[in-house]
């Protein structure tokens, strides 16, 4: 029962903060505004990132208390939330946000878990010799290019109504499954509450959105899915399980290579938006955006459906 109290909780928490959010957005201006590259037709308020990030943290102190994971979850979140909001206010003014200061950022919170003694330890043998122990850099080093990597893959998929937060909601509950069956508790607890959260944020963000979660709540998402990767699947792994997170996540992994891909075979720098994303390629396909979300949905569940077999096949 603590479990779905704590997703309970968390729902709770981010249904009612929303629309609280959004106000304050209306209030100031900051709004994602209709351009090339977006797909609405009206200023669309930010700042749901914010009340994810406050739901999350909220119930994960009130039913884990306070320990490195949710220290870990709490300080580098908070640092991705930040810069993400002023990277939402600078766009909403029209006004580029600079690509240096959010690297910076997002390193440092990714460095966050490895001080706090989340990170990749080794692998696993099968066989005789025990656990392979990673040397403490390249432990560190793994770990911090792992959660940099997700921040910005769950960012890249955030494009359509509902994509990013429903994608999310769907690898939470995979990871809770993964982290319950190695027994992280307070790994498997947050994972629920982080489906709590994004299903609460999907009530006002599925098409037609009335908010947008912004670089801010998309950051924050990938960072906290990236540490519960490490440390419910990732922490002491065996190299079968190594994939379990990485199906998991499957989607925005997917989108990002098939994007870096083709941006290198077209000559295009790596870290330029543009519309070679899957839910634009589909939206050109004539899918709907419905559609389009459904489709992304289906494939995160067959990836996580993938996910669990080779959990409980290498169980």
């Amino acid at each position: 029962m603590v479990f779905w109290l704590a997703a309970i909780t968390s729902f709770g928490i981010v249904y009612a903060a929303v629309p609280f959010m959004k106000k304050i957005a209306i209030r100031y201006g900051v709004v994602d505004r209709p351009g090339a590259r977006k797909i609405h037709s009206l200023p669309v308020p930010l700042l749901g990132g914010t009340a994810i990030y406050v739901g999350t943290i909220v119930s994960l102190w009130l039913f884990t208390g306070v320990h490195d994971l949710t220290e870990a979850i709490a300080i580098g979140g908070l640092l991705i939330v930040a810069i993400g909001l002023l990277d939402d206010i600078t766009k909403s003014r029209g006004i580029d946000f600079p690509v240096w200061p959010r690297i910076i950022v997002y390193t440092t919170a990714a460095i966050v878990p490895v001080v706090l003694d989340i990170r990749v330890l080794g692998l696993t043998n099968p066989g005789p010799g025990g656990m392979f122990i990673f040397p403490y850099w390249l432990s560190g080093v793994a770990t911090v290019l792992w959660i940099f990597a997700m921040i910005n893959m769950v960012n890249f998929i955030d494009g359509v109504d509902g994509l990013a937060a429903g994608v999310c909601m769907i690898s939470s509950l995979t990871l809770f499954v993964a982290a319950f069956v190695k027994g992280n508790m307070d790994t498997a607890v947050l994972a629920l509450i982080v489906f709590g959260a994004c299903a609460a944020f999907l009530t006002y963000n599925f098409y037609p959105a009335r908010i947008f979660m912004g670089d801010a709540g998309a950051a924050f998402l990938g960072y906290t899915l990236a540490v519960i990767a490490v440390q419910g699947t990732f922490k002491g792994t065996t190299f079968i399980t190594t994939f379990i997170p990485f199906l998991a996540l499957g989607v925005p992994i997917m989108d990002t290579l098939v994007v870096m891909m083709r941006r290198a075979m077209e000559g295009r720098e790596l870290h330029k938006a543009d519309k070679l994303h899957t839910h634009h390629v589909l939206m050109r396909w004539g899918l709907t955006q419905i559609q389009t979300v459904s489709f992304m949905y289906l494939l995160a569940i067959v990836f996580s459906l993938l996910s669990i077999v080779l959990l409980l096949a290498a169980g």
